[in-house]
């Protein structure tokens, strides 16, 4: 991964950068496509004429119309007038020009540097843009879940839909840092619980579009207790057995909280080792990574009490992308010792 040419390295690592701050600002704008339910605004799906937005007060009219055969006008937003309906047009439209400039964004840039530099950069790169492609026909099958006979997109296939744009991100960001004269080192903690820390944020982040395409957050608006108790009042601990566990609000809402704290827990174990016995360079990226954890909890709790308050749900999602990059740096020092 690294090469020798260390102006190919620069070039690429302004590239990767690039990169990430284009699929922060996607992960940014996408979440509040989400929470002010504009995801289903646009109907069609036009990839190569899709980008030219509405010149006209006809044009305007048409896009209206479409939008006026799906449940979610027919049974939510049947008193939504031409100027509301811009409004949530304009989120997804810039949502999908994002997404358009992303693919482009590595597509062409991979095809530059490898007719100057080999196919060698197709092999290290291309997984990226196969990653892009697959996440552009997530949305559409996302969206295309709420047009016939529900208001909302599934949870399922919005939730597949996050986590996929938070794997690409993570690629990105791995191969930036394998580009960076990182220095590794040797590390005592069992690298594996660090590597499954990190596959239960994804399983939050999972859970937590579960939350999301539920509006399962605006049902116990309360903390510590959900209501009156700890477990869902309107529910039973029988119910996770059931196959449908996560169509339940009141569940995943719960299950959303309390693995939370099972993830706090595993990062104070880490902490304790990584302070007690391993060197510098450790510290700073596990503080970095509690501090962003403790306050992902208090923007949870803040988003719950506030009755799910756009500022705060969108500073939840934007933290979490901090969590999943520092765990990942420091994954990335434990693990490597050295730089190809």
């Amino acid at each position: 991964m690294y090469s020798q040419n260390s102006h190919l390295n620069f070039q690429l690592k302004i590239w990767l950068v690039t990169l990430i701050i284009l699929i922060i600002l996607i992960i940014l704008v996408g979440g509040l496509t989400r929470l002010t339910d504009s995801g289903l605004s646009i109907t069609t799906w036009e990839l190569f004429v899709g980008f030219i937005p509405p010149l006209t007060n006809d044009k305007w009219i048409d896009y209206f119309e479409l939008y006026k055969n799906i449940p979610e006008f027919s049974e939510q937003n049947y008193n939504m007038t031409l100027n509301e309906f811009k409004v949530i047009f304009w989120w997804e439209w810039g949502h999908r020009q994002l997404g358009r400039l992303i693919g482009l964004s590595v597509l062409l840039p991979i095809i530059f540097f490898s007719i100057k530099n080999g196919l060698s950069i197709l092999k290290d790169y291309g997984l990226i843009f196969l990653l892009v492609c697959l996440q552009g026909f997530f949305g559409w099958y996302m969206v295309s879940s709420g047009l016939i006979d529900r208001v909302d997109v599934s949870h399922y296939r919005l939730s597949l839909h996050l986590v996929t744009a938070f794997v690409i991100l993570s690629v990105v960001f791995w191969k930036f840092l394998k580009l960076s004269k990182i220095k590794a080192q040797y590390v005592s903690i069992n690298i594996n619980l660090v590597k499954f820390f990190l596959f239960l944020l994804f399983l939050q982040l999972a859970i937590g579009a579960f939350v999301s395409g539920m509006d399962a957050g605006r049902i116990y608006n309360t903390w510590p207790l959900m209501g009156s108790s700890y477990f869902p009042d309107d529910s039973k601990f029988i119910e996770f057995l059931n196959v449908n566990v996560f169509d339940n609000p009141s569940i995943v809402q719960f299950i959303h909280r309390n693995l939370a704290y099972l993830i706090l827990g595993i990062y104070i174990y880490i902490l304790f080792f990584v302070m007690k016995d391993q060197k510098e360079i450790f510290r700073k990226p596990v503080l970095i990574i509690g501090v962003s954890l403790f306050l992902q909890v208090f923007l949870g709790i803040l988003t719950l009490l506030s009755g799910v308050k756009i500022i705060y749900a969108s500073l939840h999602q934007i933290n979490s992308i901090l969590i999943i990059l520092s765990t990942l740096y420091f994954l990335y020092i434990a693990k490597y010792r050295e730089i190809n």
